[in-house]
């Protein structure tokens, strides 16, 4: 109670005014202010999608087929290999008149580090060997360098630059394009089933290099009976090999 009421009320008391009884003292309950609402951070933008390096310099510096693979190695390609254990780089002779372009690396290949390991690679092995070519007389590359389940045309764009400069150096005389995949990419034709056995032409590196699409020995491996038709593209290519030696 303040002093000033206090002593009022003792002279009233003196002079004999009656008071009545205060009612005791309420307490007051402080009523806290309530805080200023915290503003929530902003969430923080999703990543972008990742953008690695230009290959195309990278690979236009490689002089030779090694230092190439040790650049497709050290080459950061994002999600392209997330799930790849190494890269798929080469098979075979690379300085064969033939070479061998399949398509996405498969477990075998991811476990073998080279291109057509398993089944598909023994098919072809005796695919070629039926018109005389024995292990070194192809050399085998890929249109992506890692395995990967469902590579888009990103993917295969971001390859192109390595697979290029690996033809170039390796400079073939003939090249076999197993797939439709492996045909439409490299050439920009599709229907495999249309235009295989008809040969396209490459132009890389200045050159102009014939290349003959077949179907994949894995897709021989589930449509034997289209094999004859295989057979007759095999012998295409065997009178191209022969008229280029």
């Amino acid at each position: 109670m303040e002093q000033s009421l206090r002593s009022l009320l003792d002279w009233y008391e003196r002079v004999g005014v009656e008071m009545p009884d205060l009612p005791p003292a309420r307490t007051v309950r402080r009523v806290r202010a309530k805080p200023a609402p915290v503003e929530k951070p902003a969430p923080a933008p999703k990543p972008a999608a990742f953008a690695a390096l230009d290959p195309t310099p990278i690979a236009a510096a490689c002089k030779t087929l090694a230092e190439l693979k040790t650049a497709v190695d050290k080459f950061d390609s994002g999600a392209l290999s997330d799930g790849a254990r190494q890269v798929v780089f080469e098979r075979g002779n690379p300085d064969a008149n033939l070479m061998v372009i399949g398509e996405t690396p498969g477990r075998d290949e991811d476990q073998a580090g080279y291109p057509f390991a398993g089944r598909s690679g023994e098919l072809l092995g005796r695919m070629l060997g039926a018109i005389g070519l024995g292990d070194d007389d192809a050399y085998m590359g890929n249109i992506c360098f890692w395995h990967s389940r469902k590579p888009g045309a990103n993917d295969f764009a971001l390859c192109a630059p390595f697979l290029s400069r690996q033809i170039e150096l390796a400079k073939p005389k003939a090249i076999l394009l197993t797939g439709g995949t492996a045909m439409q990419v490299m050439t920009g034709v599709s229907s495999i089933m249309t235009h295989r056995g008809q040969w396209q032409t490459l132009h890389i590196g200045g050159a102009d290099i014939p290349a003959l699409p077949i179907y994949h020995p894995n897709f021989l491996l589930s449509q034997p009976a289209l094999k004859a038709d295989a057979w007759q593209d095999l012998l295409t290519l065997r009178e191209t090999l022969a008229a280029l030696s």
